[in-house]
Order: C-alpha cells, then sequence, then structure tokens
C-alpha cells in the first residue's frame, strides 16, 4: 500500500489544521492506521491511531482532547483534525498502516515498529 499525506502548513497557535493520508493498493479497510511525528532533534513519537473499524481511537497524552483521528474507507483516506494548536505541536507528521490481522491491544497501536507502511512527512509548523 502508499500513504500520501497532505495538509500540513503554518498555523498560529490555537488554530486548527487537518491532515489527510490517502491510501492506495489493498484493502484500505483492512489496515490499522496511525499518526506519528517527529520534530527536530527529538524521536518519532506516537500522536494517534484508529482501527480497523474506526471504532476505537487512541491518542498520546500531549494531544488528547485536541486532536481527533477518524478514517473514510470509501475514500481510502485518514484524517487528523488539529485544534488548539500549540508550539510544541511542531514536527513532521507521518501516517503509517498496519496490516495485523486480528486483536491487539491499546499498547499495540503506539508502537512505530508494528507498522508495515508508511508515508512520506508532513510538516507542521505552529507559530506563537
Amino acid at each position: 500500500v502508499q500513504l500520501q499525506a497532505s495538509g500540513g502548513g503554518l498555523a498560529q497557535a490555537g488554530g486548527s489544521l487537518r491532515l489527510s493520508c490517502a491510501a492506495s493498493g489493498r484493502t484500505f479497510s483492512s489496515y490499522i492506521m496511525g499518526w506519528f511525528r517527529q520534530a527536530p532533534g527529538k524521536e518519532r513519537e506516537f500522536v494517534a491511531a484508529i482501527s480497523r473499524s474506526g471504532g476505537d481511537t487512541y491518542y498520546s497524552d500531549s494531544v488528547k482532547g485536541r486532536f481527533t483521528i477518524s478514517r473514510d474507507d470509501a475514500k481510502n483516506t485518514v484524517y487528523l483534525q488539529m485544534n488548539s494548536l500549540k508550539s510544541e505541536d511542531t514536527a513532521v507528521y507521518s501516517c503509517a498502516a498496519d496490516a495485523r490481522v486480528g486483536t491487539v491491544n491499546s499498547a499495540y497501536y503506539r508502537r512505530a515498529r508494528e507498522y508495515d507502511y508508511w508515508g512520506q512527512g508532513t510538516l507542521v509548523t505552529v507559530s506563537s
């Protein structure tokens, strides 16, 4: 599967952006989808993930209550709505897909190494 992220850009603190990640290839609905980010000089970190059904979502503590992940299987797209942006949200955001079959626990979604496919990143810059 190929992933194409878009929607990054410059936003002011307190503002909003919506990232999109379009997938091609195998059946999109069979993938667990996640968003990760990497700020300059820092390690990549988990942001949000969504189950195959869309019924379960997971967030890092730093974005919970401000970001919302969703998916539209008809459009083969996963979204990350980012509200109340902070300067510390500045990073390159990447989407990822995992083709694992079967039940997984919540910790699984947060581990970058579990994801099989990665898109190129999209830069989000938040000015204070």
